[in-house]
């Protein structure tokens, strides 16, 4: 084993738990490794990659006391406050957590981009769907796309006129880092919507917005992350309106175009 291997198994040994929830870049800043090292490390030990590193760790570690020992199933109604203290908990420490002064600067981008793309990829694009659909109502021109080729294509026919908003749980999707990387080269401004700091992704991006809690990579320890990022978007849509209340006309025009499909 190479120094430099040693160096990020002493980190991991050490530390197998708390491994599960870092970022590749945490863990090559604790072993001051580079990023690049930690990859290596991982096909060393004949892993596809560090996402699997934490899949086999969460596996070994997993000890029981997880989110869901919080929950009966004979008990409904305790189970039902365990998972709403939970949800407020989540939302309450993303909204609180935001910068001021930072989400003034995301307000005035968002307000005068030509183009507003939603960025996500697996899970997570329910999210970007979402805003894409809250902003277009509001008079925002916001694209988004599940197929990340096209997604791909529509941000290099944008310009320095317009911003990609992107979300992603880790920060470390290597195929929404490759579109950020084209959109930085184009002028776009990027702001990122992530649960880590110190990810690649929100490193890379002009403004970051953190969500409180992480996605554990196995279900038994899910945190729905989709609920902190959803209001996120919320936030930013409510804010929009609150700064221009014809945006709220935009709304009723596009609700009374929609009426005639509802029962």
């Amino acid at each position: 084993m190479s120094q430099t291997d040693k160096k990020i198994s002493e980190v991991v040994l050490r530390n197998p738990q708390k491994t599960v929830d870092f970022t590749i870049s945490e863990l090559s800043k604790l072993a001051q490794v580079s990023d690049a090292s930690v990859s290596r490390f991982c096909k060393n030990l004949s892993l596809s990659g560090f996402h699997q590193l934490k899949v086999e760790l969460a596996k070994a570690s997993q000890n029981g006391d997880n989110y869901y020992k919080e929950l009966d199933k004979d008990d409904v109604g305790n189970s039902i406050k365990s998972i709403l203290d939970n949800k407020i908990v989540e939302i309450k420490n993303t909204i609180e957590g935001i910068s001021k002064t930072e989400l003034k600067e995301i307000m005035n981008i968002l307000k005068k981009s030509r183009i507003v793309q939603f960025a996500a990829e697996g899970d997570t694009y329910i999210v970007a769907q979402d805003a894409e659909y809250k902003f277009n109502q509001i008079d925002r021109l916001a694209i988004s796309s599940n197929m990340w080729e096209n997604a791909l294509a529509q941000t290099l026919n944008m310009s320095s006129q317009d911003c990609i908003v992107a979300i992603s749980n880790s920060g470390e999707s290597s195929r929404l880092l490759k579109q950020i990387e084209g959109a930085k080269k184009k002028g776009i401004k990027v702001i990122a919507i992530t649960n880590h700091s110190e990810s690649p992704l929100a490193l890379l991006a002009d403004y970051h917005i953190k969500t409180a809690f992480r996605q554990r990579v196995l279900q038994s320890e899910y945190y729905f992350l989709r609920v902190a990022a959803m209001s996120v978007i919320e936030l930013l849509f409510l804010l929009l309106i609150v700064e221009d209340k014809q945006m709220l006309e935009s709304i009723k025009n596009h609700e009374e175009l929609i009426a005639v499909t509802k029962i």
